[in-house]
């Protein structure tokens, strides 16, 4: 969804906002960050503008950052909400250089920091998840024979 309050006219180059070295022109929220969204985040139930324009604010105010120095793929809102999103360059937009901006692909909300603490430390979030994954299906495997 494109920055609809920011949208001008008579502009040779579309409408950005920076992250990092990185220039936002279009957020792309799916279907799977809305569901998360309205069952980890918000306290009742938001459709994607809502969820869009929260997200343009979060990015016009510099509140978005990235959770590793290293990886661009999780992001940190407010210091609380922890979100995946995938950063794709875009095929329409242009800066005034002729360089592609980029596109926001809100994978998914993992959930709040301040509720769920495990999310303080991801990387290992991931190997306990992984880990208890497999030794359902070592359970489940055992069961079938």
């Amino acid at each position: 969804m494109k920055d609809k309050v920011m949208e001008r006219w008579s502009t040779y180059e579309p409408f950005y906002v920076l992250l990092g070295d990185k220039k936002i022109s279009d957020i792309i929220i799916t279907n799977h960050a809305r569901s998360r969204w309205n069952d980890r985040i918000a306290s009742e139930t938001q459709d994607m503008e809502a969820i869009a324009s929260f997200m343009w604010d979060c990015l016009k105010t510099n509140r978005i950052t990235s959770y590793y120095r290293q990886e661009e793929d999780v992001y940190l809102i407010d210091d609380d909400i922890v979100m995946v999103a995938e950063l794709v360059e875009s095929e329409r937009d242009l800066d005034l250089s002729g360089t592609p901006m980029t596109k926001m692909v809100v994978v998914t909300y993992l959930g709040r920091m301040s509720q769920t603490i495990e999310l303080r430390d991801l990387k290992s979030y991931y190997s306990w998840l992984r880990h208890s994954r497999r030794m359902t299906l070592v359970k489940n495997s055992r069961k079938h024979r």
